[in-house]
C-alpha cells in the first residue's frame, strides 16, 4: 500500500506532500512542524522512536542511584563525592526525560536539546567522582611515593574534567539550537569528548605509575579486602566510561547527518551509551570511598607509619636499658 503522501526536498530542507495540499517540513527545516502522525520517523534527525520502557527503566535506575549515594554520603560524608556522583544521576536523568519527549514528537526542539545536551554530559559528573578519589589512594597507600603532590594531581584531572564539561556543553548547545545542522557544534563536542578520553587515559596511567611505585609497600602491608573490591569496581567504572567515550566520539564523527548508520542506530545507542553509564554508576555505589577511607582503618600508610613508630620506640628504649 502506497503511502498517503510524498516526499520531496527543496534546497536541503524535506516537505512532507498531502494530496489536499497540506505540507509539512521536516528533516532539515528549522521551523519544522513535522509531527509522528503525519511525518514517517525515517524524516527526524535519528530515525527511530527512543524506547519508552528503556528510558523509564534508566530513569527509575539512576533515581535509586542518587538515593544510595545520599544515605552513603550522609553516612561518611563524602560530600565532594556524594555531589559529584548527584549531579551525574540529576543530568542523566533529565537527558532520558528528554528521549521520553522525543518519542513522544521526533521533530520537538525541547527533547532533542534535553537529550543531546545532558545524555552527552552525564559520564563527565562521574568522572569527577573518580578523579576526587586519587588524592584518598595515594594517601591511603603512602603519599611519599607520589610524583607530585596528591592535591596538585586531584586538582589538575579535576580542572582537565571541567574543561571537557565546558566544550561538551557548548557544543551540545549549538548542535540542539540548530537542530543538528552545526557543524562546529558537532566539532566542539567531538573535542570534548575527545578531551575525556583522553583525560582518561592519563589518569589510568598516572594511577598505574603509582601503582608500580608502590609495589613493596603494598606487597609489605598487603590489601583488605575492601580495598580490593573498591579498586576492582573503581576499574570497572573507568572502562566502561572509557568504552562509552569512545563510542560517542564514533558516533558523532559523522555529525548529525541522516546518513550516519551509528547516529541512527538505537540498539548501539543503548549497549555502548545506557548500558555502560549505568553500569558505571553502579560500580561507584559498590566503589564507595567511604567504607575504605573511613575512620580508623589501616591502609599501608599508617601501618608504614605504625611500624615505623615501633622501630623508633624500640630503639630508644634499647638505648636507654643500655646507659
Amino acid at each position: 500500500m502506497s503511502a498517503p503522501y510524498t516526499i520531496t526536498s527543496i534546497n536541503g530542507d524535506i516537505f512532507v506532500l498531502y494530496p489536499d495540499g497540506t505540507a509539512y517540513t521536516g528533516g532539515g527545516a528549522e521551523d519544522s512542524n513535522c509531527t509522528i502522525s503525519v511525518c514517517p520517523v525515517e524524516l527526524s534527525v535519528y530515525g527511530y522512536r527512543p524506547t519508552l520502557p528503556g528510558s523509564i527503566a534508566l530513569i527509575a535506575l539512576y533515581g535509586l542511584c542518587a538515593l544510595t549515594q545520599i544515605v552513603l554520603g550522609w553516612r561518611y560524608k563524602t560530600w565532594g563525592f556524594m555531589v559529584a556522583m548527584l549531579f551525574g544521576c540529576a543530568d542523566e536523568i533529565l537527558g532520558y526525560v528528554g528521549r521520553i519527549l522525543y518519542y513522544q514528537n521526533p521533530w520537538g526542539e525541547t527533547g532533542f536539546i534535553m537529550q543531546i545536551v545532558l545524555i552527552t554530559m552525564g559520564p563527565v559528573f562521574f568522572c569527577a567522582a573518580i578523579y576526587v578519589m586519587i588524592y584518598k589512594i595515594i594517601h591511603y597507600i603512602d603519599p611519599s611515593l607520589a610524583r607530585f603532590n596528591p592535591r596538585l594531581i586531584y586538582w589538575i584531572f579535576i580542572s582537565c574534567d571541567t574543561l571537557a564539561l565546558i566544550l561538551q556543553a557548548v557544543g551540545g548547545a549549538m548542535s540542539s539550537t540548530s537542530n543538528g545542522a552545526s557543524s562546529a557544534g558537532v566539532n566542539i563536542a567531538l573535542a570534548g569528548l575527545a578531551f575525556q578520553v583522553a583525560t582518561i587515559t592519563v589518569f589510568v596511567a598516572v594511577v598505574a605509575d603509582y601503582a608500580v611505585r608502590a609495589r613493596h609497600v603494598i606487597a609489605k602491608h598487603g590489601l583488605n579486602l575492601k580495598f580490593k573490591i573498591f579498586a576492582s569496581f573503581l576499574g570497572l567504572a573507568i572502562l566502561t566510561i572509557f568504552i562509552r567515550c569512545c563510542y560517542r566520539v564514533y558516533e558523532l564523527s559523522e555529525g548529525y547527518s541522516r546518513d550516519s548508520e551509528a547516529l541512527r542506530d538505537e540498539p548501539l545507542f543503548i549497549g555502548l551509551e545506557s548500558v555502560m553509564v549505568i553500569i558505571a554508576a553502579y560500580a561507584l555505589i559498590i566503589a564507595h570511598p567511604g567504607p575504605v577511607f573511613e575512620r580508623g582503618v589501616e591502609g599501608p600508610a599508617e601501618k608504614e607509619r605504625i611500624s615505623a613508630e615501633g622501630k623508633i620506640r624500640q630503639a630508644v628504649g634499647g638505648s636507654s636499658g643500655e646507659d
